[in-house]
């Protein structure tokens, strides 16, 4: 058994990856977004905390997250949105990998890989990277050329909020950092 550990930072910000069971492509539709979205804020109502970016790709998820000053459990929050997820995905005819004998045994379906990689973001650069990162992710995987012509991911919300220009990472053209983000809340 591998000795993992992670950071836990109360109110810290933090970028995620999720990966799907297999690398499975079932993210990228409406339905998975619609499922991600309520499973997102059941566990919100249950355990706050603030999604400041997300960009689902086919087969995993980026986000990053600031939870609140008294709080550090994200692994907990990650458990309840996995599960109602997987619950409401299976309900509406979501596919899923092939269960193990030991994947029954812990009550795990072929939906999520177990685990999902933390990064606790140190200061604003190293969170302004992340952001970046996490938005351009459509055009580094070749899905799409523009990263405005990526449907699912809160870049359109940034846009609209004034941290992006429209026609911010396109494909073919140099990498460019933004210097600051104004408006990181909701």
């Amino acid at each position: 058994m591998s000795d993992y550990r992670r950071c836990y930072v109360p109110g810290g910000s933090y970028f995620f990856t999720v990966v799907t069971e297999r690398r499975a492509a079932i993210l990228a539709n409406d339905v998975a977004r619609d499922c991600l979205r309520h499973a997102i804020r059941h566990c919100q109502q249950q355990l706050p905390f603030r999604v400041d970016a997300l960009v689902m790709m086919p087969d995993h998820v980026h986000s990053i997250w600031t939870l609140p000053a008294d709080s550090c459990d994200y692994s907990k929050r990650w458990g309840i949105i996995k599960k109602h997820f997987t619950q409401s995905w299976l309900v509406l005819g979501g596919a899923e990998q092939a269960v193990t004998a030991s994947n029954l045994l812990h009550r795990r379906r072929g939906v999520w890989q177990r685990r999902f990689w933390e990064h606790a973001l140190r200061d604003e650069r190293d969170y302004q990277n992340h952001f970046d990162y996490l938005h351009f992710n459509p055009v580094k995987h070749g899905l799409v050329k523009r990263v405005q012509d990526w449907p699912y991911s809160s870049f359109h919300r940034w846009v609209g909020q004034g941290a992006y220009p429209v026609n911010w990472g396109m494909a073919g053209e140099e990498f460019v950092e933004l210097s600051k983000i104004e408006c990181l809340g909701e």
